[in-house]
């Protein structure tokens, strides 16, 4: 008798290392399956909570610069090499603002800044640090990538806040879906 519940206890032992063992199987699964669902996103994911603008010195709405015809790159050229893309001076706003809504006090002030000299202390809405390689030439000219798939529907704003996530497990995300490198040095200086 002995003998037959020394054999109950091992047979329960090796049920229940069996039973856990389908459990981190399936759950390795379904970890896997989730994975792959995020992976395949075709844009950077949106913040999880309400974008902040932060406060610019001079109002502007994308949207209703964009209703006039403006394209993203005539106002943020990317001079060569590409690896940036431009904040525009108040040259480019004057070529209109010399005569339309002269009389708004925004206008009056863009006015002051061009007249002066002075560059217009814009707030950058998306930053990259400075270990991180980005060139905009690259995603724009030889991937394809528009505009809005990092920084989210910009010519339907008003007011510009940080939209998309530019994290480096975002861009990772991004890389994987479209085929680009995964490798450190590929974004990273690693010497």
């Amino acid at each position: 008798m002995c003998c037959l519940i020394l054999n109950f206890q091992r047979l329960k032992q090796v049920f229940n290392r069996r039973r856990f063992n389908i459990l981190k199987i399936y759950g390795g699964w379904v970890f896997c399956t989730l994975f792959t669902v995020l992976l395949t996103s075709q844009q950077l994911p949106e913040l999880k909570h309400k974008p902040v603008a932060p406060k610019q010195p001079l109002p502007f709405s994308h949207k209703t610069h964009v209703s006039q015809g403006l394209t993203c790159v005539e106002c943020h050229t990317m001079p060569a090499p590409g690896d940036y893309a431009e904040i525009v001076g108040s040259t480019k706003c004057m070529h209109c603002h010399l005569t339309i809504k002269t009389e708004s006090p925004s206008i009056q002030k863009l006015t002051w800044f061009h007249n002066n000299g002075r560059q217009i202390p814009w707030e950058p809405i998306y930053l990259i640090p400075d270990y991180v390689f980005f060139s905009h030439a690259v995603h724009v000219k030889e991937v394809g990538a528009q505009c809005v798939d990092c920084h989210g529907p910009v010519g339907k704003r008003d007011i510009l806040a940080k939209e998309r996530d530019i994290s480096m497990t975002a861009c990772m995300d991004c890389h994987r879906v479209k085929g680009g490198s995964l490798q450190c040095d590929y974004c990273h200086d690693t010497r």
